[in-house]
């Protein structure tokens, strides 16, 4: 059923100060806030019509009026303004963002804590991994005389490291010989084709530099697998206690532990290829049980390579969808333009 306008004004003004105060609405404060030449009366009849037809919901026995998840639906596909992000908003974005030369965990990592400090909701973030994944580069750093760091650098930037002792002695120039190794033998192969060469390597090595080498190349062999799992990260999961929706435990201790536990993409609330750049689940649209009473925004961005990444918005069904949009819909422009080419200036948000 189409709304007349008089009641479209009237659910957008509930709805936008609801967001604000998280109080029932009253039609009093629907007639100063919508705009409209009728009596209070007129709007308490308007406002009974919206309940009927599913858009309001009456909490407890209050005159007021709060939105459903089908009023928040409608608020957010035809009545929300765009809103513009300030220049402080757009400066602190891009300097977090302006990163290129840090491993991309650090990055969406960073993005999104900065998101959750802006919105005041917890931010969860995801890219999505590479078919495949190689070593572009093994180094060797000598710490002691019976331990070295293996630094093992991945062709998508992701550097990790790890301390390895030995049974004996081992000289820099050695340890250099055995760097040289795993980077003629072991770099841009497959998981599979690493544990291949290394079953060749065993046959002419000397068991003392084998041993050695398999510990890195294993090593090596569990970053590949690790970037190949696709992981959901979370910050800022403790605004949810800033919000009325959460300040009893009972109540946000589900979603909190949901949102802590590390997690794969198929538990995401929508899958990376949904085709669509922003994405909003209101309440009982979001299929698992933790997030029926929340909503979810969220935005997907271009990481290269054939990789994709989501970045989203947890919270209220009550959160301000405008602000959080035109926060996260910038992030993800940012996000994508941080991996393609140069973000634009400080303070100058990307036209329409």
């Amino acid at each position: 059923m189409s709304l007349s306008d008089r009641k479209k004004r009237i659910l957008r003004a509930i709805v936008e100060t609801y967001i604000a105060t998280a109080e029932p609405v009253g039609s009093k404060a629907v007639s100063q806030l919508a705009g409209l030449d009728v009596s209070t009366a007129t709007i308490r009849n308007e406002m009974a019509d919206l309940t009927d037809l599913g858009y309001l919901e009456q909490p407890h026995t209050s005159a007021g009026r709060i939105p459903s998840a089908a009023g928040y639906r409608l608020y957010v596909n035809e009545l929300m303004d765009r809103q513009q992000l300030t220049l402080q908003e757009t400066q602190r974005i891009n300097d977090a963002l302006n990163l290129k030369m840090e491993e991309l965990d650090r990055v969406i990592d960073r993005a999104g804590k900065v998101l959750s400090q802006i919105s005041d909701y917890p931010v969860f973030t995801l890219a999505s991994a590479k078919e495949q994944v190689t070593v572009k580069r093994f180094d060797l750093l000598m710490v002691e005389e019976n331990a070295f760091i293996a630094v093992v650098m991945t062709d998508n930037s992701v550097v990790k490291n790890k301390l390895i002792h030995m049974p004996g002695e081992l000289s820099d120039p050695q340890l250099q010989m055995l760097s040289a190794v795993l980077n003629s033998s072991f770099v841009g192969l497959s998981q599979g084709e690493m544990a291949e060469a290394l079953d060749k390597m065993e046959t002419h090595t000397a068991p003392g530099a084998f041993e050695l080498i398999a510990l890195v190349v294993e090593f090596a062999m569990e970053v590949l697998a690790d970037q190949s799992r696709q992981k959901m990260r979370t910050a800022g999961i403790t605004h949810l206690l800033e919000h009325p929706e959460y300040h009893s435990l009972d109540k946000a201790k589900p979603l909190m532990n949901y949102l802590s536990e590390e997690r794969d993409a198929s538990r995401l609330p929508v899958a990376l290829d949904s085709g669509q750049n922003v994405n909003i689940l209101i309440g009982p649209e979001n299929v698992n049980d933790a997030l029926k009473d929340t909503s979810v925004v969220m935005a997907s961005y271009d990481i290269g390579d054939n990789m994709r990444g989501v970045i989203g918005v947890v919270g209220p069904t009550r959160m301000d969808y405008a602000k959080v949009t035109a926060r996260l819909s910038y992030f993800a422009d940012s996000l994508t333009r941080m991996f393609g080419k140069e973000l634009p200036p400080p303070g100058e948000p990307e036209e329409d």
